[in-house]
């Protein structure tokens, strides 16, 4: 068996655990369907673990792949974690009784104070306090990231196929999209902090490290890889085709092993118990 084939039949031993365990969760909240809203966003936040999963193990079945492939499929994965910050966020909205668009923000929230750090105090004030026009500053935060990361995909999948895309102009789009990531995880950071007492029974640290941990593993490992290449450290070998390869590999390989505990952990953050247990309780309150 070459070293290939066992690659691949281990990354798809993860890819199908991975994908076993959301689907169960998928399918436990299915089961226990008893608040539409908050359980909508949730099924789209633990259907993450298992497209990043299978979208790497395409990238690894295909290692020979064109730079343009590889950035179609790192597109799939960047533009559904728009979609899951814009669901995650919509979740908390859920939690607290807050709707933005309908300018239903309760009372005993009102006023409260916000304290941006660093670099944000660049352009914020260090402490405002909060009101309908903040939260919906917070929303933009975060929605900016939903829009400029599709955008940023298109443009670099355009400019592959015409064959214009200097290295100065891929480091460009990523700095770009990492000053985007980053706005939208302080927004949320932001918002949790000012909600933390309101949000502490439905366990929202975990529920955001899933979300912040997804985000973070393989945005900045893609970015430490991309700096080993430029270093010379990660070289070209026999096996692959050249360095380019080699990084797309090892990329991959590290994201389907990364949603396996991903995967493990979001059924304790996102567990339907809650909805069961709401069951429960109605049903003794009937008899």
């Amino acid at each position: 068996m070459t070293h290939k084939q066992e690659t691949l039949i281990g990354s798809g031993i993860c890819v199908a655990i991975s994908v076993l365990l959301s689907l169960k969760l998928v399918r436990d909240h299915l089961s226990n369907w008893k608040k539409p809203k908050e359980q909508k966003a949730i099924i789209v936040i633990v259907l993450m673990a298992p497209i990043y999963a299978v979208d790497s193990y395409v990238g690894l079945v295909d290692i020979r792949g064109s730079e343009t492939f590889f950035v179609f499929l790192d597109a799939i994965k960047e533009c559904y974690e728009g979609l899951v910050m814009a669901k995650f966020l919509a979740l908390l909205y859920t939690y607290l009784n807050i709707s933005i668009s309908k300018n239903i923000v309760p009372d005993e929230i009102k006023g409260r104070e916000i304290h941006h750090s660093f670099p944000m105090t660049l352009f914020q004030p260090h402490s405002v306090r909060l009101n309908h026009q903040n939260l919906k500053l917070l929303k933009y935060w975060t929605w900016q990231f939903v829009v400029i990361r599709p955008a940023c995909s298109v443009l670099m999948i355009a400019l592959q196929l015409v064959d214009v895309y200097p290295d100065w102009l891929s480091w460009t789009f990523t700095m770009i999209l990492n000053v985007s990531v980053s706005l939208a995880l302080y927004s949320l950071v932001i918002f949790y902090h000012v909600f933390a007492k309101e949000l502490a029974p439905h366990n929202p640290l975990a529920k955001f490290l899933c979300v912040k941990g997804i985000v973070f593993f393989c945005f900045w490992q893609g970015i430490v890889l991309s700096g080993l290449v430029a270093a010379g450290i990660i070289t070209s070998n026999h096996f692959w085709l050249d360095v380019s390869h080699i990084q797309q590999a090892l990329q991959n390989g590290l994201v389907i092993v990364e949603m396996v505990f991903f995967s493990i952990f979001q059924m304790y953050a996102y567990t339907a118990a809650p909805y069961k247990k709401d069951a429960d309780v109605k049903q003794k309150k009937s008899d």
